[in-house]
């Protein structure tokens, strides 16, 4: 499969992208919290750096 887009427009489309706090995540965050969860965002030290880790 070949890409359509030139090299300049696709290196606009991917620095749209957001990787980390993003709409969604920020709202799984808040109602883990109200609901008293604690938690470590884009934890370093496991594979593929996952968005929220609940350590217990």
């Amino acid at each position: 499969m070949t890409d359509h887009l030139d090299k300049a427009q696709r290196s606009w489309n991917m620095s749209r992208i957001r990787g980390k706090n993003t709409k969604p995540e920020i709202a799984v965050r808040k109602m883990l919290h109200t609901a008293g969860f604690r938690f470590r965002l884009h934890k370093k030290g496991l594979p593929g750096k996952p968005d929220i880790v609940l350590p217990k």
